[in-house]
Protein backbone atom coordinates (compact mmCIF):
# COMPACT_ATOMS: atom_id res chain seq x y z
CA UNK A 1 0.00 0.00 0.00
CA UNK A 2 1.00 3.63 -0.96
CA UNK A 3 1.80 5.35 2.90
CA UNK A 4 0.89 8.41 1.14
CA UNK A 5 -2.69 7.44 0.47
CA UNK A 6 -3.25 7.00 4.17
CA UNK A 7 -4.09 10.61 6.09
CA UNK A 8 -1.73 10.53 9.01
CA UNK A 9 -3.32 11.76 12.44
CA UNK A 10 -6.62 10.79 11.58
CA UNK A 11 -8.55 7.38 12.53
CA UNK A 12 -10.76 7.44 9.66
CA UNK A 13 -9.91 7.70 6.08
CA UNK A 14 -13.47 8.64 4.57
CA UNK A 15 -16.06 10.41 5.20
CA UNK A 16 -19.48 8.13 4.61
CA UNK A 17 -22.56 10.30 3.83
CA UNK A 18 -25.06 11.30 6.10
CA UNK A 19 -27.95 8.55 6.22
CA UNK A 20 -30.36 11.65 6.92
CA UNK A 21 -29.06 13.32 4.01
CA UNK A 22 -30.30 12.78 0.31
CA UNK A 23 -27.58 14.02 -1.62
CA UNK A 24 -23.96 13.02 -0.36
CA UNK A 25 -20.12 14.81 -1.53
CA UNK A 26 -17.42 12.65 -3.38
CA UNK A 27 -13.58 13.84 -4.46
CA UNK A 28 -13.34 11.62 -7.43
CA UNK A 29 -10.32 10.12 -8.80
CA UNK A 30 -10.03 12.56 -11.84
CA UNK A 31 -9.70 15.30 -9.30
CA UNK A 32 -7.44 14.15 -7.19
CA UNK A 33 -5.34 13.64 -10.02
CA UNK A 34 -5.68 16.91 -10.80
CA UNK A 35 -4.48 18.23 -7.64
CA UNK A 36 -1.38 15.54 -8.14
CA UNK A 37 -0.22 16.73 -10.95
CA UNK A 38 -0.17 20.53 -9.91
CA UNK A 39 1.44 19.99 -6.43
CA UNK A 40 -1.93 21.00 -4.69
CA UNK A 41 -3.51 19.27 -1.63
CA UNK A 42 -7.32 18.27 -1.72
CA UNK A 43 -7.56 17.81 1.90
CA UNK A 44 -6.13 20.14 4.46
CA UNK A 45 -6.94 17.78 7.12
CA UNK A 46 -7.57 20.73 9.32
CA UNK A 47 -9.68 20.49 12.63
CA UNK A 48 -12.17 22.81 13.18
CA UNK A 49 -13.70 24.00 16.37
CA UNK A 50 -17.29 25.06 16.24
CA UNK A 51 -19.63 26.32 19.26
CA UNK A 52 -22.65 25.65 19.86
CA UNK A 53 -25.15 26.46 22.49
CA UNK A 54 -27.15 23.20 23.69
CA UNK A 55 -30.35 23.52 26.08
CA UNK A 56 -29.69 20.43 27.98
CA UNK A 57 -26.28 18.96 28.95
CA UNK A 58 -26.91 15.56 31.24
CA UNK A 59 -28.81 12.85 29.69
CA UNK A 60 -30.37 10.05 30.83
CA UNK A 61 -28.86 6.70 30.07
CA UNK A 62 -31.06 4.40 28.66
CA UNK A 63 -29.22 1.44 27.92
CA UNK A 64 -28.81 -1.31 30.73
CA UNK A 65 -25.44 -2.28 29.70
CA UNK A 66 -23.57 0.72 30.12
CA UNK A 67 -22.92 1.10 33.30
CA UNK A 68 -24.38 4.19 34.34
CA UNK A 69 -26.97 6.02 34.32
CA UNK A 70 -26.49 9.89 33.40
CA UNK A 71 -23.74 11.09 30.85
CA UNK A 72 -22.85 14.47 30.15
CA UNK A 73 -20.27 15.46 27.30
CA UNK A 74 -18.71 19.10 26.71
CA UNK A 75 -18.04 18.18 23.45
CA UNK A 76 -19.38 16.80 20.01
CA UNK A 77 -17.00 14.97 17.96
CA UNK A 78 -13.46 14.03 19.18
CA UNK A 79 -10.28 14.35 17.96
CA UNK A 80 -8.34 11.32 19.29
CA UNK A 81 -9.70 9.72 16.10
CA UNK A 82 -9.99 6.11 17.61
CA UNK A 83 -11.72 4.21 14.26
CA UNK A 84 -13.64 1.95 16.25
CA UNK A 85 -15.85 4.55 18.41
CA UNK A 86 -19.53 3.87 18.99
CA UNK A 87 -19.97 7.44 19.11
CA UNK A 88 -19.67 8.30 15.31
CA UNK A 89 -22.40 7.85 14.29
CA UNK A 90 -24.19 10.69 16.92
CA UNK A 91 -22.37 12.76 14.18
CA UNK A 92 -24.63 12.83 11.67
CA UNK A 93 -27.71 14.05 14.20
CA UNK A 94 -25.45 17.43 13.97
CA UNK A 95 -25.21 17.09 10.16
CA UNK A 96 -21.83 15.83 9.72
CA UNK A 97 -20.70 12.79 8.49
CA UNK A 98 -18.94 9.65 10.93
CA UNK A 99 -16.25 9.67 9.29
CA UNK A 100 -13.95 12.18 9.28
CA UNK A 101 -16.14 14.68 10.12
CA UNK A 102 -16.21 13.46 13.59
CA UNK A 103 -12.54 13.76 14.20
CA UNK A 104 -11.86 17.19 12.55
CA UNK A 105 -15.44 19.33 13.65
CA UNK A 106 -15.39 19.27 16.96
CA UNK A 107 -18.54 21.09 18.44
CA UNK A 108 -17.85 22.95 21.49
CA UNK A 109 -20.80 23.32 24.08
CA UNK A 110 -19.39 26.67 26.05
CA UNK A 111 -22.17 26.59 28.47
CA UNK A 112 -22.19 23.38 29.78
CA UNK A 113 -20.70 23.92 32.97
CA UNK A 114 -23.50 26.52 33.47
CA UNK A 115 -26.41 24.19 32.67
CA UNK A 116 -24.92 21.48 34.69
CA UNK A 117 -25.10 23.71 37.70
CA UNK A 118 -28.56 24.62 36.61
CA UNK A 119 -29.33 20.67 36.20
CA UNK A 120 -28.16 19.94 39.58
CA UNK A 121 -29.90 22.53 41.65
CA UNK A 122 -32.78 21.27 40.65
CA UNK A 123 -35.85 20.42 43.84
CA UNK A 124 -36.33 17.51 42.36
CA UNK A 125 -32.76 15.89 41.57
CA UNK A 126 -31.65 13.37 43.71
CA UNK A 127 -27.78 12.80 43.51
CA UNK A 128 -26.52 9.89 41.20
CA UNK A 129 -23.36 9.88 39.55
CA UNK A 130 -23.12 12.03 36.19
CA UNK A 131 -20.44 10.43 34.20
CA UNK A 132 -18.41 12.58 31.89
CA UNK A 133 -17.17 11.51 28.90
CA UNK A 134 -20.24 8.97 28.23
CA UNK A 135 -19.79 9.46 24.55
CA UNK A 136 -16.63 11.81 23.12
CA UNK A 137 -13.68 11.77 25.81
CA UNK A 138 -14.21 15.22 27.70
CA UNK A 139 -9.98 15.55 27.60
CA UNK A 140 -9.32 15.65 24.26
CA UNK A 141 -7.58 18.87 22.66
CA UNK A 142 -10.22 21.03 22.75
CA UNK A 143 -10.23 21.21 26.50
CA UNK A 144 -6.57 22.73 26.62
CA UNK A 145 -8.23 25.75 25.09
CA UNK A 146 -11.69 25.68 26.38
CA UNK A 147 -11.32 24.14 30.13
CA UNK A 148 -14.99 22.78 30.00
CA UNK A 149 -14.09 20.01 32.08
CA UNK A 150 -12.14 21.98 34.41
CA UNK A 151 -15.09 24.14 35.02
CA UNK A 152 -17.62 21.37 35.21
CA UNK A 153 -15.47 19.74 37.82
CA UNK A 154 -15.58 22.67 40.25
CA UNK A 155 -19.08 23.17 39.61
CA UNK A 156 -19.31 19.17 41.22
CA UNK A 157 -17.02 20.47 43.71
CA UNK A 158 -19.27 22.84 44.86
CA UNK A 159 -21.73 21.24 45.42
CA UNK A 160 -20.35 18.15 46.64
CA UNK A 161 -22.09 15.81 43.85
CA UNK A 162 -20.46 12.51 42.29
CA UNK A 163 -18.80 12.15 39.39
CA UNK A 164 -17.21 9.59 37.03
CA UNK A 165 -14.80 10.20 34.02
CA UNK A 166 -13.75 8.38 31.03
CA UNK A 167 -10.76 9.58 29.31
CA UNK A 168 -7.40 8.01 27.65
CA UNK A 169 -6.19 11.64 27.29
CA UNK A 170 -3.08 12.73 30.02
CA UNK A 171 -4.52 16.35 29.95
CA UNK A 172 -6.70 14.97 32.84
CA UNK A 173 -3.40 15.21 35.34
CA UNK A 174 -3.92 18.74 34.68
CA UNK A 175 -7.12 18.49 37.13
CA UNK A 176 -5.38 16.68 39.78
CA UNK A 177 -6.07 19.59 42.22
CA UNK A 178 -9.60 19.52 42.09
CA UNK A 179 -9.58 15.55 41.78
CA UNK A 180 -7.93 15.04 45.05
CA UNK A 181 -10.49 17.38 46.90
CA UNK A 182 -13.37 15.46 44.97
CA UNK A 183 -11.57 12.02 46.31
CA UNK A 184 -11.35 13.33 50.11
CA UNK A 185 -15.24 12.42 49.85
CA UNK A 186 -15.43 9.76 48.02
CA UNK A 187 -16.87 11.94 44.84
CA UNK A 188 -15.05 10.81 42.01
CA UNK A 189 -14.12 7.82 39.87
CA UNK A 190 -11.87 7.66 37.11
CA UNK A 191 -11.91 5.49 34.21
CA UNK A 192 -8.66 5.00 31.55
CA UNK A 193 -9.11 3.41 28.68
CA UNK A 194 -6.01 1.83 27.35
CA UNK A 195 -6.61 -1.20 24.67
CA UNK A 196 -3.10 -2.13 23.88
CA UNK A 197 0.47 -2.11 25.19
CA UNK A 198 1.85 -1.62 21.58
CA UNK A 199 2.66 2.00 20.80
CA UNK A 200 2.45 0.85 17.21
CA UNK A 201 -1.67 -0.86 17.43
CA UNK A 202 -2.39 2.37 19.24
CA UNK A 203 -1.06 4.95 16.95
CA UNK A 204 -3.03 3.53 14.15
CA UNK A 205 -6.25 2.47 15.96
CA UNK A 206 -6.11 5.93 18.53
CA UNK A 207 -3.94 8.39 16.62
CA UNK A 208 -4.09 11.27 18.45
CA UNK A 209 -4.13 9.46 21.95
CA UNK A 210 -2.02 9.78 24.75
CA UNK A 211 0.78 6.86 24.57
CA UNK A 212 0.47 3.69 26.29
CA UNK A 213 3.13 4.87 29.05
CA UNK A 214 1.61 8.14 29.46
CA UNK A 215 -1.78 6.45 30.20
CA UNK A 216 -0.35 3.80 33.02
CA UNK A 217 1.12 7.46 34.66
CA UNK A 218 -2.01 8.17 34.52
CA UNK A 219 -3.42 5.21 36.00
CA UNK A 220 -0.47 5.29 38.72
CA UNK A 221 -0.28 9.10 39.59
CA UNK A 222 -4.37 9.08 39.96
CA UNK A 223 -4.33 6.36 42.41
CA UNK A 224 -1.40 7.61 44.43
CA UNK A 225 -3.75 10.52 45.07
CA UNK A 226 -6.25 8.29 45.88
CA UNK A 227 -8.50 8.84 42.84
CA UNK A 228 -9.98 5.07 42.53
CA UNK A 229 -8.97 3.61 38.47
CA UNK A 230 -10.67 1.42 37.04
CA UNK A 231 -8.86 0.39 33.53
CA UNK A 232 -11.21 -0.39 30.67
CA UNK A 233 -9.69 -2.74 28.27
CA UNK A 234 -12.28 -1.66 25.57
CA UNK A 235 -12.98 -2.34 23.18
CA UNK A 236 -10.92 -5.87 22.61
CA UNK A 237 -10.62 -6.09 18.65
CA UNK A 238 -9.85 -10.00 17.89
CA UNK A 239 -6.27 -10.80 16.04
CA UNK A 240 -5.54 -7.18 16.74
CA UNK A 241 -5.52 -6.96 20.51
CA UNK A 242 -7.12 -9.40 21.92
CA UNK A 243 -3.49 -11.49 22.81
CA UNK A 244 -2.90 -8.70 24.99
CA UNK A 245 -5.48 -8.97 27.78
CA UNK A 246 -3.24 -10.83 30.38
CA UNK A 247 0.09 -8.34 30.51
CA UNK A 248 -2.39 -5.63 29.86
CA UNK A 249 -4.57 -6.58 32.69
CA UNK A 250 -0.79 -6.83 34.87
CA UNK A 251 0.44 -3.88 34.23
CA UNK A 252 -2.99 -1.60 34.61
CA UNK A 253 -2.79 -3.48 38.39
CA UNK A 254 1.18 -2.86 39.16
CA UNK A 255 0.27 0.66 38.08
CA UNK A 256 -2.06 0.66 40.90
CA UNK A 257 -5.72 0.45 39.31
CA UNK A 258 -8.61 -1.13 41.40
CA UNK A 259 -10.23 -2.95 38.47
CA UNK A 260 -10.46 -3.93 34.72
CA UNK A 261 -13.32 -3.85 32.45
CA UNK A 262 -13.88 -5.10 28.94
CA UNK A 263 -16.05 -5.13 26.17
CA UNK A 264 -15.77 -6.72 22.68
CA UNK A 265 -15.58 -4.56 19.42
CA UNK A 266 -18.95 -4.03 17.57
CA UNK A 267 -19.14 -1.90 14.20
CA UNK A 268 -22.78 -0.38 14.99
CA UNK A 269 -24.31 2.06 11.42
CA UNK A 270 -21.67 3.46 9.32
CA UNK A 271 -18.60 2.61 11.92
CA UNK A 272 -18.66 -0.37 10.01
CA UNK A 273 -17.74 1.04 6.65
CA UNK A 274 -15.15 3.05 8.37
CA UNK A 275 -13.47 0.34 10.23
CA UNK A 276 -13.75 -1.88 6.70
CA UNK A 277 -12.41 0.49 4.97
CA UNK A 278 -9.35 1.92 7.28
CA UNK A 279 -8.48 -1.88 7.99
CA UNK A 280 -7.91 -2.85 4.41
CA UNK A 281 -5.69 0.46 3.94
CA UNK A 282 -3.91 0.05 7.09
CA UNK A 283 -4.24 -3.99 7.48
CA UNK A 284 -4.17 -5.31 4.53
CA UNK A 285 -2.48 -8.94 4.95
CA UNK A 286 -5.01 -9.14 8.10
CA UNK A 287 -8.33 -7.34 7.88
CA UNK A 288 -10.25 -10.24 6.45
CA UNK A 289 -9.16 -12.59 8.92
CA UNK A 290 -9.91 -9.96 11.80
CA UNK A 291 -13.57 -8.88 9.91
CA UNK A 292 -14.76 -12.70 9.89
CA UNK A 293 -13.03 -12.73 13.63
CA UNK A 294 -15.73 -9.58 14.47
CA UNK A 295 -18.30 -11.33 12.76
CA UNK A 296 -17.99 -14.39 14.53
CA UNK A 297 -19.08 -12.59 17.88
CA UNK A 298 -21.88 -11.19 16.66
CA UNK A 299 -23.51 -13.68 14.91
CA UNK A 300 -22.33 -13.41 11.85
CA UNK A 301 -22.31 -9.25 11.87
CA UNK A 302 -20.03 -6.63 12.01
CA UNK A 303 -22.69 -5.17 15.02
CA UNK A 304 -25.64 -6.75 17.38
CA UNK A 305 -27.65 -4.33 18.71
CA UNK A 306 -29.12 -6.46 21.42
CA UNK A 307 -28.89 -5.31 25.04
CA UNK A 308 -26.85 -8.22 26.81
CA UNK A 309 -25.20 -8.99 23.95
CA UNK A 310 -24.11 -6.50 21.97
CA UNK A 311 -20.97 -5.84 24.65
CA UNK A 312 -20.03 -9.17 25.45
CA UNK A 313 -20.29 -11.17 22.23
CA UNK A 314 -20.95 -14.68 21.60
CA UNK A 315 -19.40 -17.96 20.25
CA UNK A 316 -16.27 -18.93 20.36
CA UNK A 317 -14.31 -16.09 20.08
CA UNK A 318 -15.88 -13.89 21.86
CA UNK A 319 -15.98 -16.78 25.17
CA UNK A 320 -12.38 -17.45 25.20
CA UNK A 321 -11.75 -13.38 25.70
CA UNK A 322 -14.53 -13.24 28.90
CA UNK A 323 -12.52 -16.38 30.12
CA UNK A 324 -9.24 -14.31 29.72
CA UNK A 325 -10.55 -11.42 31.24
CA UNK A 326 -11.74 -13.47 33.90
CA UNK A 327 -8.63 -15.16 34.74
CA UNK A 328 -7.28 -11.70 34.56
CA UNK A 329 -9.42 -10.56 37.39
CA UNK A 330 -8.77 -13.23 39.37
CA UNK A 331 -4.59 -13.53 38.94
CA UNK A 332 -4.37 -9.06 39.68
CA UNK A 333 -7.61 -7.81 40.99
CA UNK A 334 -8.09 -10.61 43.46
CA UNK A 335 -8.20 -8.36 46.36
CA UNK A 336 -9.19 -4.79 44.51
CA UNK A 337 -12.46 -3.53 43.44
CA UNK A 338 -13.54 0.47 42.87
CA UNK A 339 -15.28 1.98 45.88
CA UNK A 340 -19.22 3.14 45.26
CA UNK A 341 -19.57 6.74 45.26
CA UNK A 342 -20.72 8.86 47.73
CA UNK A 343 -24.25 10.53 46.91
CA UNK A 344 -25.15 11.53 50.80
CA UNK A 345 -23.57 15.25 50.58
CA UNK A 346 -24.85 17.39 47.62
CA UNK A 347 -28.76 17.60 49.08
CA UNK A 348 -27.66 20.47 51.32
CA UNK A 349 -25.04 21.83 49.08
CA UNK A 350 -28.16 22.63 46.30
CA UNK A 351 -28.36 26.13 47.25
CA UNK A 352 -24.87 26.73 48.00
CA UNK A 353 -24.43 26.56 51.45
CA UNK A 354 -25.27 23.65 54.48
CA UNK A 355 -28.81 23.84 56.26
CA UNK A 356 -28.60 24.33 59.43
CA UNK A 357 -31.33 22.14 60.40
Amino acid sequence: MNPKSVLKGRGAQLNVPNRFFEFSHEIRDDFLEYCNKEGENPDKNKTRYLEVSPKTIVNKIKSPDVGMMYSKNAYQGCEHGCIYCYARNTHEFWGYSPGLDFERRILVKKNAPKLLEAFIKKKSWKACPIVMSGNTDCYQPAEQIYKITRQSLEVFLKYKHPVGIITKNALILRDLDILRELAKDNLISVSVSITSLSEKTRRILEPRTATIKRRLEIVKTLTDNNVPVNVMMAPIIPSINSHEILPLAKAASENGASSIGHTIVRLNGAIGEIFTDWIKKTMPDKADKVLNQIENCHGGNLNDSRYGARMRGEGKIAEQITNLVRLARQKYFKDKSMPKLNCDLHEPYKNGQLKLF
